[in-house]
């Protein structure tokens, strides 16, 4: 497999219909709003569900969520003592930095992909991976309106509990937003991961994905939606253009002042000579 030798980069629209995308615990798990009133969800979020495809499609993944455990391992630290050679190079003084970084990228392709610190309780050995996948927040085109209702629990929690079986609760959406984020592959950093064309491949793929296998009471299925995926693969390893210019190449704004879905938009593409993005529509 050839290592990524092309810069890359990517943005993708997303629209969510009567859903919470992305929650604030710190703010009752209502949806993140920044201080202009539009939506948000973290880039943590997002990578979050780029993992969960690629673990989906068979991918090793070393940062898995604990309701998609799959192969047993209760913490980070089992995940990495699994592999005998890390696990005796955690417990060495003298082990090599950049050899366990290598044998971690190889053996998953979130590492190599996103990047990872290893640093457990019990040993000396510390290790940064720089990855060269990066994401932006997702933000809204539009700012957002925040629609919260009261829901109780008709239930008790524990037998004989003499309080009330009714207990009250909130529940946040919004009814509709179009999110955009955008991302970037570094060359350089592939180089240093092992990132190839084909993991570019399984990234492109799950962005398109992005939301299959992925509903809650937050998220019902068909509430979230992926519209399209820009994807620039440049022709050399620096790029023709800067991410900067490549990302402001795609303009989207309203045509209401209070869009009620993806179609009261208008999406504009300027031409980048030389750099022709591929377009794909979600699935």
């Amino acid at each position: 497999m050839t290592v990524l030798n092309k810069k890359i980069d990517f943005a993708v629209v997303v629209s969510v219909t009567n859903a919470n995308p992305n929650g604030d615990p710190l703010n009752g798990n209502r949806p993140r709003q920044n201080y202009d009133g539009h939506g948000e969800i973290s880039d943590v979020a997002l990578k979050r569900k780029i993992r969960n495809r690629l673990q989906d499609a068979g991918e090793p993944i070393f940062v898995q969520s604990n309701d998609r455990n799959n192969d047993g391992f209760k913490s980070l630290k089992d995940r990495a003592d699994s592999d005998e050679a890390l696990k005796k190079m955690l417990k060495s003084k003298t082990a090599s930095e950049e050899e366990f970084a290598q044998i971690a990228c190889e053996k998953w392709i979130d590492v190599r992909s996103f990047g990872q610190v290893f640093a457990f309780k019990g040993s000396t050995l510390s290790v940064g991976v720089r990855g060269p996948v990066s994401i932006h927040t997702a933000t809204t085109v539009s700012p957002i309106d925040i629609v919260s209702t009261q829901i109780t629990k008709s239930v008790n929690s524990v037998t004989g509990d003499k309080r009330s079986s009714d207990t009250m609760g909130m529940k946040h959406w919004i009814n509709h937003g179009l999110y955009v984020f955008k991302g970037s592959i570094n060359t350089q950093l592939a180089e240093k991961t092992g990132f190839t064309f084909d993991d570019a491949e399984k990234i492109k793929q799950a962005l398109v994905t992005l939301f299959e296998n992925d509903s809650s009471s937050a998220r019902p299925d068909g509430s979230m939606e992926v519209n399209t995926v820009y994807w620039w693969e440049h022709s050399s390893k620096l790029g023709q253009y800067s991410s900067a210019k490549v990302h402001r190449s795609l303009s989207i704004k309203a045509d209401k002042d209070d869009p009620k879905s993806y179609d009261d938009y208008t999406i504009t593409l300027n031409d980048l000579d030389g750099l022709e993005p591929e377009i794909i529509t979600g699935q």
